[in-house]
């Protein structure tokens, strides 16, 4: 099955400051304000909703394909995916760009300041899903610059290609006409619990005339699992019991992509939902978005600790891909 994965690529540049900010943030004189802190960590992640996605599949045999805008210092980042079994012949470099990055300094109290730099993600719009050079079995549509996004939608609407649509941390940006307007006759609809809630509140619409707009709704649920419903059956997805838990970065762009690996392999929507929920056990348990890994071996052995695949996971075992 041909998957296309559009949305961000990014470079997260994550700090500690040892103090607490507000300590330092004086009421009085916040139109004034002009603060420094000295960090005493930094370390810098190769993030991105798209390669996370792909990441984990690549994790799991796939080879998917990504079409995004970034900058000239994608050169590294570029080596790494196609390493780790990622193509990225579509990966568009927009000249005179960086690619996206976020900058975030937490505190000792967990609160956070951060900025986000769009850089090459701003030109997203300049590529086309009718220009892919082959016939997508199904568009992810995940977050991205917003143009891009309903570009994209569009095109699959005209060219007949099944979507997954995933506006996620884009819910905020988008209005309720727009999001109504592109969850309407996707395939899948995928988000989290607050960001249906949100989704709700901005398009007007109740869930059952949401489900109805929808083939498939996928709608993460932290520590409780996964609902996954369409017109006529819901089902639940419990999480797996992870044996630490280390960073929640990337937790859901790891579960999309182990679900998207069971749904290329024609796999029914319980097995690719469980399937789904190791992978995102598996980056929980360590740092940042692309930093765990697995042989598929070793995968299948602890998905049949918990679930009972009868035998369907030896395909992935067996498979060169």
């Amino acid at each position: 099955m041909k998957l296309l994965l559009t949305g961000s690529v990014a470079f997260d540049y994550l700090m500690k400051f040892p103090g607490s900010f507000k300590e330092h943030l004086l009421p009085e004189s916040l139109s004034s304000i002009s603060l420094s802190f000295l960090v005493e960590s930094m370390i810098r992640l190769r993030g991105g909703i798209a390669p996370n996605i792909a990441y984990t599949m690549a994790l799991l045999g796939q080879r998917p394909r990504i079409m995004a805008t970034v900058g000239e210092d994608f050169g590294e980042y570029r080596a790494w995916l196609e390493a780790k079994g990622v193509d990225t012949a579509l990966m568009k470099v927009i000249p005179g760009e960086h690619t996206a990055s976020f900058f975030a300094t937490t505190d000792r109290e967990s609160a956070q300041l951060a900025s986000f730099y769009p850089g090459a993600m701003a030109q997203a719009a300049t590529q086309s899903v009718a220009e892919a050079g082959f016939v997508p079995d199904l568009v992810v549509i995940s977050p991205n610059d917003p143009t891009a996004m309903k570009k994209f939608a569009k095109e699959c609407r005209d060219l007949g290609i099944p979507y997954l649509y995933d506006p996620s941390q884009q819910v905020a940006r988008l209005n309720g006409e727009e999001l109504a307007r592109d969850l309407s006759g996707a395939k899948f609809l995928f988000c989290n619990e607050y960001e249906f809630e949100l989704i709700k509140s901005k398009t007007g619409l109740t869930a059952s005339e949401i489900q109805e707009r929808v083939e498939y709704l996928v709608v993460t649920l932290g520590k409780d699992g996964a609902r996954f419903s369409s017109r006529d059956q819901e089902s639940m997805i419990p999480t797996i019991r992870e044996d630490s838990i280390v960073d929640p970065t990337g937790v859901g762009d790891a579960f999309r992509g182990g679900f998207l690996t069971g749904y290329a392999q024609g796999w029914d929507w319980t097995l690719c939902g469980q399937v789904g929920s190791l992978a995102a056990v598996y980056c929980l348990e360590k740092n940042g978005p692309q930093g765990h890994a697995f042989g598929k071996a070793e995968f299948v052995k602890r998905f049949r600790d918990t679930y009972d695949d009868k035998g369907v996971l030896d395909a992935l075992i067996t498979s060169k891909e």
